[in-house]
């Protein structure tokens, strides 16, 4: 078995992906390929374009929760996608919460503007963030809060996909400058915190921070 993950590292749906694979403790090589200017090839892998896809020698597909559903049935064990039905279903829905809800607000308001639009050369349209932050996130982080409650992790008392896809939202919200506030949100503040200091997380933080340096430096 030979796996290829293509994308970005700094994508939170790459991020899920590496994350997912290293929980499984499973080795895989990073093939780095931007949301844009990628070459003709990778339509091959993934035909809308979009970051991540993965190669498992001859076969191929795309979208993060694909490729984690198609790893979860490949490699069951720790499982990582709930042991039953309703635990399934409920880590599939949060999921798709942090993919569908948190991403166009941690990563592409507060994370594209604070950080890859000035890399770029773009100026950062603060409006957008602080929309973001002040007005659209807090009923979604109140959510997730009263979700979560007391517990350790999202579902099933153990760590799930539900929990990776959400942290690595807020990853690239922190990479935007901006960190959950504690005292508002005490159960999800330190959850992340949980999250954050695991070795799969710990293992790839180290690389994006250095990307985030040299962009900060363009």
């Amino acid at each position: 078995m030979s796996l290829t993950v293509y994308g970005a590292p700094l994508s939170p749906f790459v991020r899920k992906v590496r994350l997912f694979l290293a929980e499984k403790a499973l080795d895989y090589q990073l093939e780095i390929i931007l949301p844009f200017g990628q070459p003709d090839w990778y339509r091959e892998l993934s035909p809308l374009g979009r970051i991540p896809a993965l190669k498992d020698d001859d076969f191929s597909l795309a979208d993060s929760s694909v490729i984690c559903q198609y790893l979860e049935e490949r490699h069951p064990q720790p499982a990582l996608l709930g042991r039953d039905a309703q635990e399934r279903a409920r880590i599939r829905w949060l999921e798709k919460y942090a993919d569908y809800e948190l991403a166009p607000l941690c990563t592409f308001a507060v994370f594209r503007n604070r950080a890859l639009k000035p890399s770029m050369g773009q100026s950062c349209d603060e409006a957008a963030v602080q929309t973001a932050l002040q007005e659209k996130l807090p009923p979604h982080f109140d959510y997730l809060e009263k979700t979560l409650g007391s517990a350790a992790y999202f579902v099933g008392e153990q760590l799930s996909l539900a929990d990776l896809a959400i942290a690595c939202q807020l990853i690239n919200m922190a990479h935007g400058g901006e960190q959950l506030d504690a005292q508002r949100w005490p159960n999800l503040a330190a959850h992340q915190q949980r999250i954050l200091a695991r070795a799969s997380v710990q293992g790839v933080l180290p690389g994006e921070q250095k990307m985030l340096v040299k962009m900060a430096a363009r």
